[in-house]
């Protein structure tokens, strides 16, 4: 991944938005809101006016005028460079193409399981199943209302991605919970006993297989 001059994520969305026309940062950010883009891109107001001030510094983006609209403060509207266009196009392109490696909480809870007994992880899972059963309804239902409103599949593309991950973790967790419960997941004997007794499982061959599955990642 090339080493970006501004790296928030949020820098991106500020030079997609101002593509279609110059803008100030509120008209930046209620333009985001309106299209619920808040929902893939963490946005807060704070960082916006960082993201644009560092953008600027780096010549991605120019201030264009200085307009007041009666007793509010005077707001800058800024209009994207040509280096800034270039910019955004890499940056998209590189984002499109290139898998990255992302920390997810849950995947950082995975590789903490064992610290809890077997049948408390069951219980948890369980609430997550549940949760994910809600949120899956949720975005579906989503879905299907901007369906009916008429709005483009396009402009849907990323809760459709989100739908198919969740879709995909509660299958995930399904079978894990299924694995725990049958005692098929390999060294769940060795969890069970740890919490039971206190006695470490042997561990001897476990360095040794992570290094391999670190190859192979």
């Amino acid at each position: 991944m090339a080493r970006r001059r501004v790296s928030n994520p949020l820098a991106l969305a500020v030079l997609a938005s101002l593509t279609e026309r110059p803008m100030h940062p509120y008209e930046i950010s209620t333009t985001l809101r309106q299209r619920a883009k808040e929902e893939s891109i963490k946005l807060n107001y704070g960082s916006l006016y960082s993201v644009v001030d560092a953008l600027a510094k780096h010549g991605l983006i120019e201030a264009q005028e200085t307009v007041r609209e009666g007793r509010r403060p005077e707001r800058t509207i800024y209009a994207i460079t040509e280096a800034g266009k270039s910019e955004f196009a890499d940056w998209l392109s590189e984002m499109l193409s290139s898998p990255v490696k992302e920390f997810t909480q849950f995947e950082a809870a995975l590789a903490l399981l064992a610290g809890l007994p077997p049948d408390d992880v069951l219980t948890l899972l369980d609430t997550r199943v549940m949760r994910l059963h809600h949120e899956i309804t949720a975005l579906r239902a989503g879905l299907e209302l901007a369906a009916q409103q008429g709005l483009p599949r396009l402009f849907a593309i990323e809760s459709e991605y989100w739908l198919a991950l969740r879709e995909a973790e509660l299958s995930f967790v399904k079978s894990l919970m299924a694995q725990i419960r049958d005692g098929s997941l390999e060294g769940v004997d060795g969890w069970r006993e740890y919490h039971e007794t206190g006695v470490l499982p042997d561990l001897t061959d476990l360095a040794a297989g992570r290094e391999r599955l670190r190859k192979v990642e």
